[in-house]
């Protein structure tokens, strides 16, 4: 069995987790602990003996708690509705995680509205602002005056007279 047959065979197994799972999840438990949960991901070992279980909850810091509680205590019930569904000699061993995509993403929309916050402020002092040297500061071929044409007439007249 080569790498890339054992990795489609990973995440074959931990789609069919997830299926099985948020199927269960969405028929509900017993018990009133349990909030709404969303299983987001599934990750399993390469040998397929153990399953993290990446899942939200929608609610505040005790609701995520009791859901918690809530799913350690069916971990076993869990397994066992994924040993049945999932056709393999070995039924993996389910570890839940709480995933933290909702406070990762506050913290992503929080940088972002920083960032412009910090673009704007940047763009009114640019409005009011002057050169500190000559506005076009790149060197340009001189211009002649009156008096350097003067000048240049007179050379002219010396050439003329060797």
């Amino acid at each position: 069995m080569g790498i890339e047959v054992a990795g489609e065979r990973q995440a074959r197994v931990a789609d069919r987790i997830r299926v099985v799972l948020a199927e269960r999840l969405e028929r509900g438990l017993r018990d009133p602990r349990l909030g709404f949960v969303t299983i987001t991901d599934v990750r399993v070992t390469g040998d397929l003996q153990r399953a993290s279980v990446f899942y939200t909850v929608m609610g505040d810091e005790a609701h995520r708690a009791d859901t918690a509680a809530a799913l350690k205590s069916a971990t076993g019930m869990l397994r066992s509705e994924v040993g049945k569904n999932l056709n393999t000699r070995l039924t993996p061993t389910l570890e839940f995680i709480l995933d933290a995509i909702p406070e990762n993403a506050d913290h992503i929309s929080a940088l972002l509205r920083e960032a412009r916050e910090r673009d704007q402020s940047v763009a009114g002092l640019a409005a009011s602002a002057s050169y500190a040297g000559d506005a076009d500061p790149y060197v340009k071929p001189r211009e002649l005056d009156d008096e350097d044409d003067d000048l240049d007439d007179d050379e002219d007249e010396d050439d003329e007279r060797d």
